[in-house]
């Protein structure tokens, strides 16, 4: 079933982490497996931010020795940073297994991430100026208590509670996913996308990674895709709803823009509430009032409809 949601504020920062926290756990019910998060902040001037984990939750149930091993990738990490000549100026742990850093690099930033994925067991959420990408098991207050999202400002953002039904319930299917290896795109999806498998192929002869085997990450490979092609948001939406098949109601955030699309049957839901200044949207209206608790007016997308709108 799934749940997502996305709010973007115009030419304004908000506390987005606070705000997409109570949206998701408006729709718990929807998915009670994990929650996830892609923010988006202004960034410091000339640096990146790399969202990373080097393990999965429930390795750490596996023994002591799992510790040592987490501890090393760390620092190989920390070792490759280091070979490609990146400059460090922050490293975080939201927790054991999840990082943050905050780097300058002026070298390729493709090859470094590639690099990085080398590792056994370490996989790159998100690198980018402004998307910082956040993912766990649990419903959204558990998350965003561990990973301190209730303090975090920005423009835009997008969240999913996750009901697993076709992969497995760990860190690397959850939501949203990332494009490797393109800046500052992420996706949220609730359907079922059923030439997956046609479609992931095409990326992959085109030289794109995919980190799981759930559909939903074929939309983020997608859209990064076509606006590497110099295709706007708008007309990588437009065109997945002819080349993508089955049922799906999606979310694309990039680093100033918010975009929507449902397939042509609108099988799921989605419902919009758009001022002046601040746009926010949800699989159910409880979510958008768990922010906006004051009288507001709401509607739903059509089938084949298209939205983006600008930070």
């Amino acid at each position: 079933m799934c749940g997502i949601a996305g709010l973007i504020h115009r030419g304004r920062n908000a506390n987005v982490g606070a705000e997409i926290t109570a949206m998701l756990q408006a729709l718990k019910h929807r998915g009670p497996d994990s929650t996830g998060y892609a923010v988006y902040g202004s960034g410091g001037e000339g640096e990146l931010i790399m969202r990373l984990k080097v393990a999965e939750q429930e390795d750490l149930g596996r023994g002591r020795g799992i510790h040592k091993v987490i501890r090393d990738r760390i620092d190989t990490v920390d070792g490759i940073l280091a070979e490609h000549g990146a400059a460090v100026s922050a490293k975080e742990h939201a927790t054991e297994y999840a990082l943050r850093y905050v780097f300058s690099h002026a070298g390729d930033v493709a090859d470094l991430a590639a690099h990085i994925e080398e590792t056994p067991g370490v996989e790159i959420l998100s690198l980018g100026r402004g998307l910082e990408l956040i993912k766990d098991l649990g419903d959204a207050s558990v998350v965003a208590g561990a990973y301190g999202l209730d303090d975090f400002t920005g423009t835009h953002g997008i969240g999913h509670t996750r009901m697993a039904t076709e992969s497995d319930v760990d860190i690397r299917s959850a939501h949203p996913y990332w494009a490797f290896p393109y800046n500052d795109v992420s996706v949220v999806h609730n359907g079922q996308i059923t030439n997956y498998w046609i479609q992931r192929r095409e990326m992959e002869r085109k030289g794109h990674r995919f980190m799981s085997d759930c559909d939903s990450e074929l939309l983020a490979v997608y859209t990064a895709h076509h606006l590497s092609e110099g295709s706007s948001l708008e007309d990588s939406l437009r065109r997945s709803i002819d080349e993508i098949d089955g049922v799906f109601t999606y979310l694309v955030a990039t680093r100033d823009s918010l975009g929507m699309a449902k397939d042509t049957m609108a099988a799921k839901p989605l419902v919009l509430y758009e001022s002046d200044d601040m746009i926010a949207m949800a699989s159910e209206e409880v979510a958008i009032r768990s922010i906006l608790p004051q009288e507001i007016d709401t509607w739903d997308p059509y089938d084949e409809e298209v939205r983006v709108w600008q930070a």
